[in-house]
């Protein structure tokens, strides 16, 4: 059986388990929501690498992947080289879509809806020099939406106010009437975007990388000989008790979970890089 470990600090990550089901669904897929320490983006970095490391230890004792997909923009920016030198595990990271974005804007104006954590980090920046150089990247830290998102999932009405608050800020930066194409930045957004395309302006082009993720998830697997094998089955875990469990129950099933199951992530002090794995407790 492929094994597949997915991991976010809430609900964000769903949205590429659902890219994973589509292109490989046979595969074993377990989804890790790091929800006890959620939000992400107001923990300072050292600390939150030393969490991210704990928690996919007790992730990989528990699940045993052949691969691990970090379903986050924040824990990919600030976590992934961290993870990939500690643990001998294949890691596919979530970047925020610039790249793409540069191939297809045609006023050479990007749009960038994401975390004020991932807007502030030079990743970001190195990113845009990288692939967008002849562009200008005009971001926006939303920190509002990862919420708004949560409660989405959970069939929450999303309050178009809000949405429309937030893009504004976007749109409403000098040069900002000439995006027309929109990366999304936080995988908890993936949830909003019939919601951001209808309060868009006209025209705009706006980019999940769930696919893309999925698709370099495959490539892994394919490298390493493993083919989509399996039941489909996998657990959804959460490292703590979810807020509203009833509602989150209702969109669980849409990606293959009929219920969660709570790990127990030892705050062990154990420093970074000794080679120590925390054991799960359920």
């Amino acid at each position: 059986m492929t094994r597949i470990l997915a991991f976010d600090s809430g609900i964000g990550g769903y949205g590429i388990v659902g890219a994973l089901r589509t292109r490989l669904p046979r595969a074993d897929i377990t989804m890790l929501s790091d929800n006890e320490v959620y939000p992400y983006g107001e923990i300072p970095d050292t600390a939150l690498v030393a969490r991210i490391e704990r928690v996919i230890g007790a992730g990989l004792d528990a699940v045993r992947p052949d691969v691990v997909v970090i379903a986050c923009n924040t824990a990919s920016t600030v976590a992934l080289d961290a993870l990939r030198g500690r643990f001998a595990i294949p890691f596919v990271g979530t970047v925020p879509p610039v790249k793409w974005a540069a191939s297809l804007s045609r006023t050479r104006h990007i749009g960038l809806l994401a975390t004020a954590a991932t807007v502030r980090r030079p990743y970001l920046h190195d990113l845009a020099a990288r692939f967008a150089a002849d562009c200008t990247l005009l971001a926006h830290g939303a920190r509002g939406l990862a919420d708004l998102a949560e409660a989405a999932f959970r069939g929450r009405p999303v309050p178009q106010d809000a949405i429309r608050h937030e893009l504004a800020a976007l749109f409403g930066q000098p040069g900002g009437g000439r995006i027309d194409v929109v990366c999304i930045g936080c995988t908890h957004y993936s949830f909003l975007l019939d919601a951001l395309r209808a309060a868009s302006p006209d025209g705009i082009l706006w980019l999940d990388p769930a696919e893309a993720v999925a698709r370099r998830t495959a490539d892994v697997l394919a490298q390493l000989g493993l083919d989509d094998t399996g039941n489909g089955a996998g657990v959804a875990l959460f490292t703590a008790p979810p807020a509203d469990p009833e509602a989150l129950r209702c969109g669980l099933p849409g990606f293959g979970y009929p219920d969660f199951s709570l790990l127990e992530i030892a705050e062990t002090g154990i420093p970074a890089g000794t080679g120590y794995r925390p054991r799960l407790t359920v």
